[in-house]
């Protein structure tokens, strides 16, 4: 039986988050001191060994990432941290920022040693004022105690666009530009924030680094899934007993997730599906459930880890109708720079407000499993490939369900 584990969420409720002392008390930046008395090779190389991959997105390895931008040859580089945690019931990035800041910092500036970089930026999510006022107070006092060096944090605000969330249109914004993703290649680590070397990671990766340097790249790649090693912080939302967040290894599965440490569904309901990963998630069926959460294993069943957001759904829910919620809300908020995205999430809410209203046609759903295939290899950046995915999964699992509503 899994058991919670913390490794990010280590200090919660043990410091307070406003005091660097407290966090130094607890060992805090012994792992900068440490990365610091190693060659940026040594570090890079032991962060590969980790394994440790990004807890965001594509779960690309760190260290192969950084090694990337310490290649890449620039008389500037950057650190940037992805905190404009966007997605719906997602708030493990904002539990990691209030309870332990200078975990953040630390870990921004480990990379900033390993890459080569004397400027990191943390792009956090607009409607998390009290955290922007964290983190300033907490790099304050970082710079006031000397632990950051030569390495300078600036706090910027994001302003609410979903699109943001991936990094080169976090990039874009950084910059003064409007939001909108980048064309690929170049990847940031070779050309990034104002054309130099740039490194992207959100929070949770970074928080990781310090426990990584500190007990050994081995300790750490022996914990869950040894493709997708460490733990995974996840919030528990929708129809669940414990609406609540926890740190397990990624060997634990889905159905541990809902039952062990959900507490199962309230009034003895029936489950019927589960969304993994934010509003862009796959709908996984109860046949399903023993799958770990870890990266290649959700990913063989088409579905995502992405920001760790689990969403419930009973019996009693009608998932055709909150397949429709999510398109229309994809259709809002993509940038409309690419024509696939911008036509084909107008679509994929067109069709599923007629079939969710009644007026459907069995051939609507061969039309949008086509409009799916078409944007997931189309679109310019994850939120339109990756859009269609709650109205594909619910198709192919929950046909009976729109078929009720067609015939």
């Amino acid at each position: 039986m899994a058991e919670e584990m913390r490794i990010v969420l280590r200090n919660y409720g043990k410091i307070d988050p406003l005091k660097i002392e407290d966090y130094i008390a607890q060992g805090g930046y012994k792992a900068l001191e440490k990365a610091r008395s190693m060659s940026q090779q040594d570090l890079i190389a032991e962060v590969k060994i980790s394994n440790l991959r990004g807890r965001g997105g594509a779960g690309f390895n760190c260290g192969q990432k950084w090694s990337f931008a310490y290649g890449a040859k620039s008389d500037v580089k950057y650190v940037v941290c992805n905190a404009d945690e966007g997605e719906p019931g997602t708030y493990k990035d904002r539990l990691i920022m209030e309870n332990d800041p200078q975990a953040l910092l630390e870990g921004m500036s480990i990379c900033a040693y390993a890459i080569g970089a004397k400027q990191g930026y943390i792009y956090c999510r607009g409607e998390y004022p009290q955290v922007i006022d964290i983190l300033d107070k907490a790099i304050e006092q970082a710079t006031a105690k000397g632990v950051l060096g030569d390495f300078n944090i600036e706090v910027r605000s994001g302003a609410g666009a979903y699109v943001c969330g991936e990094e080169t249109a976090l990039i874009e914004s950084i910059e003064g530009s409007r939001g909108e993703p980048r064309f690929k290649p170049p990847y940031p680590p070779s050309q990034g924030l104002w054309g130099k070397p740039t490194i992207v990671n959100n929070v949770e990766t970074f928080a990781n680094l310090p426990a990584i340097l500190e007990n050994g790249a081995d300790w750490y790649a022996s914990i869950g899934v040894a493709s997708y090693p460490g733990t995974k912080v996840f919030t528990l939302t929708g129809d669940i007993n414990n609406r609540t967040f926890f740190e397990v290894p990624t060997n634990t599965t889905i159905r541990e997730l809902i039952y062990k440490f959900g507490g199962g569904i309230p009034a003895g309901k029936k489950f019927k599906a589960v969304q993994i990963g934010g509003t862009s998630g796959a709908f996984i069926p109860e046949s399903q459930l023993d799958t770990p959460v870890a990266f290649d294993n959700m990913s063989a069943i088409g579905a995502t880890l992405g920001s760790g957001a689990v969403f419930v759904l009973d019996e009693t829910r009608d998932i055709v109708d909150v397949a429709a919620r999510i398109a229309g809300f994809f259709e809002h908020e993509s940038c409309g720079k690419c024509a696939p995205c911008r036509e084909g999430t107008a679509r994929i809410a067109e069709i599923m407000e007629n079939i969710n209203d009644g007026f459907g046609d069995l051939s609507d759903l061969a039309l949008l499993k086509k409009l799916g295939r078409v944007m997931s290899v189309s679109c310019l950046c994850g939120l339109g490939q990756a859009a269609p995915a709650p109205v594909i999964t619910t198709i192919e699992h929950f046909l009976a369900d729109y078929q009720a509503k067609i015939l």
